[in-house]
């Protein structure tokens, strides 16, 4: 460094508030005792991001970004010393971030921690701090893009635990953008029989017939009901997953309709204002309806650890999800194709 000066600033991307993402500089974070600092090597545009860009409203402090794969280069002083150069899964919302000694860590449900550290920023930067246990070793077979791909499968993951993925069901995935995608695959490399799945874009239903899907179609395709008929007996599927959200409950009714009596219903989506939706159905078919945020430690294991073990194995091949990628410095153009599904893109990751 010229002068011998300590480097205490880095670049990261913010939304101005507007309409755009720009390239800034903010200090460099330094890690507490329990932290480590990560250098980013890749990370993903998830379609909240993108959700999340077209409400702001006023500019960013500090950037998003929480699909992250990095190498640990600091260290705080209670971390183990070995894990300097490793490279790593983060988890940037719960763990990443939590306590550790609220009753929802001790019960490992770390997103629901009651006393979170601040959030200093998230991916889109050069540098990230968290946590070091929110930090999971990524197996030398596992690409950088493998490992930014660890959080939205972790996600799928962790809703078909909760929703209590059996093996040989019959399974439902409506919506094929990211989380659609890693939900099928995630099914099909946890047991599930047939797999049906909704894309409205033709590179999505071909990337999810390639992650395992036995039938993938438009949601609006009339043979769609058939299909699941045909697939079940006509009773419908076991476990339905919805990943869309958005402003509309139709998937909801969707969801409903597809999933046999006394089935299940796992709500991944995240829906963006308040809905009205018939409960009388749902009721008397007897179907339980699941919510499923991000994911814990459910029967003793993370759903990072099951995500990564998935990718190591070669069960859950996402790797190929990947469509595009750009530097940090090219974050709007990352955004706009991200944006724009007629590039044919599918996961767009920022890459350094």
């Amino acid at each position: 460094m010229p002068g011998g000066e300590a480097v205490t600033r880095m670049s990261v991307a913010l939304h101005d508030g507007s309409s755009t993402m720009r390239t800034a500089e903010i200090e460099k974070p330094v890690a507490g005792p329990d932290d480590v600092v990560v250098q980013v090597r890749a990370a993903g545009i998830c379609g909240s991001d993108l959700l999340m860009n077209a409400e702001k409203t006023e500019p960013d402090t500090i950037p998003a970004g929480h699909e992250v794969a990095g190498e640990i280069i600091e260290i705080g002083s209670e971390v183990d010393p070995s894990r300097v150069g490793e490279r790593v899964a983060v988890e940037t919302i719960g763990q990443g971030l939590a306590c550790a000694a609220c009753w929802y860590c001790r019960m490992g449900q770390y997103k629901q921690c009651l006393d979170k550290a601040p959030n200093e920023g998230g991916g889109f930067a050069r540098l990230i701090k968290r946590r070091a246990m929110g930090c999971y070793r990524l197996p030398d077979n596992l690409s950088w893009e493998e490992g930014g791909l660890v959080e939205p499968l972790a996600v799928s993951v962790h809703g078909l635990r909760r929703g209590g993925l059996s093996g040989g069901e019959t399974v439902a995935v409506l919506g094929a953008g990211n989380i659609g995608l890693t939900a099928i695959a995630a099914a099909r490399s946890m047991g599930a029989g047939a797999i049906v799945a909704t894309g409205r874009h033709e590179q999505q239903i071909a990337m999810a017939k390639r992650l395992g899907a036995d039938v993938a179609l438009p949601p609006d395709a009339p043979e769609l009901r058939e299909a699941v008929a045909d697939l079940t007996g006509g009773r419908g599927v076991d476990l339905t997953v919805e990943t869309v959200g958005g402003l509309s409950g139709q998937t909801v009714e969707q969801a409903v309709d597809l999933t046999r009596m006394q089935g299940r219903i796992v709500i991944l989506g995240g829906f963006r204002t308040p809905l009205t939706t018939d409960w009388l159905e749902p009721l008397l078919k007897e179907q339980s309806i699941l919510f499923s945020s991000c994911y814990s430690v459910l029967d003793g294991r993370h759903d990072y650890e099951i995500a990564i073990d998935l990718m190591a194995s070669g069960r859950a091949r996402l790797g190929q999800m990947v469509t595009h990628r750009f530097p940090l410095e090219d974050i709007q153009k990352a955004f706009d194709t991200a944006y724009d599904k007629s590039t044919g893109s599918i996961k767009v990751q920022i890459r350094q």
